[in-house]
């Protein structure tokens, strides 16, 4: 075997077409761990390489900083760039640093995630995405190097978040059935919640609120709909609150 097969492969190979390694920071990069509900289903955003050796692979939406940039300008731009995400909260999650999390040399990733409404975004593959598309979280392809491990803390510190904060509620409509937002909990924590039960402690918060109307142009019985009150909304996001399966 030649020397070049036997070296390990160079950042050089991992660098978006716009970055050289004169402007970007070789050591530090950015993976986007990005949550949708889909009829009833968790979704997460991946994209498929499209160069370089992990070319084919699924992969976190991700890439490396530039020298001129923030960690935050650097989630956004890359989102963007790679699958058409624009204008998304992207919140800071956690750095991972394996020593042997990157082929050949010593990489940490900076993870962020965000949790969106799928419907709302028309995707588009860029950069060196060569595809992008929501997988089923539980249906899911393998992913490269460490992503699949970035994945699931993103995945545990969804759930925890969604049963101490009023996180979630953005992917309901104006107004939604108290189903909708049972499924929404059902997604996310991956449970079958009683439904009694679930109710009455939606109730108990006072997070709910009445609109006096009920469903239109359903093939079953109309249920009644409701919307989130404001207030209280706000003031549990401060507080908290806990919410046990």
């Amino acid at each position: 075997m030649s020397e070049n097969l036997d070296k390990a492969p160079s950042k050089e190979s991992y660098y978006q077409p716009s970055c050289s390694s004169s402007n970007v920071i070789k050591e530090v990069s950015i993976d986007c761990v990005v949550f949708g509900l889909n009829n009833g289903e968790l979704e997460v955003l991946v994209v498929r390489h499209g160069e370089g050796i992990s070319k084919g692979g699924w992969a976190l939406p991700g890439g490396f900083i530039l020298v001129d940039e923030d960690l935050d300008a650097a989630a956004s731009r890359l989102l963007k760039d790679l699958t058409g995400l624009d204008n998304i909260y992207l919140e800071q999650l956690q750095a991972f640093g394996g020593v042997d999390r990157f082929p050949g040399e010593r990489v940490v990733t900076i993870a962020y995630y965000a949790l969106v409404r799928a419907e709302d975004y028309n995707l588009i593959a860029g950069f060196t995405a060569s595809h992008v598309e929501w997988q089923k979280v539980s249906q899911r392809e393998h992913l490269i190097y460490d992503h699949d491990e970035i994945l699931e803390f993103g995945l545990g510190h969804l759930k925890h978040k969604v049963q101490h904060e009023p996180i979630g509620f953005n992917l309901l409509p104006e107004k939604f059935t108290l189903l909708q937002l049972q499924e929404l909990y059902e997604a996310i924590l991956d449970v079958k919640l009683d439904k009694p039960n679930f109710r009455r402690k939606m109730t108990k918060m006072g997070l709910l609120v009445p609109c006096n109307e009920k469903q239109k142009d359903v093939p079953h019985r109309a249920a009644a709909l409701y919307r989130f009150d404001k207030e209280i909304y706000e003031q549990l996001t401060k507080q908290g609150f806990s919410f046990e399966v």
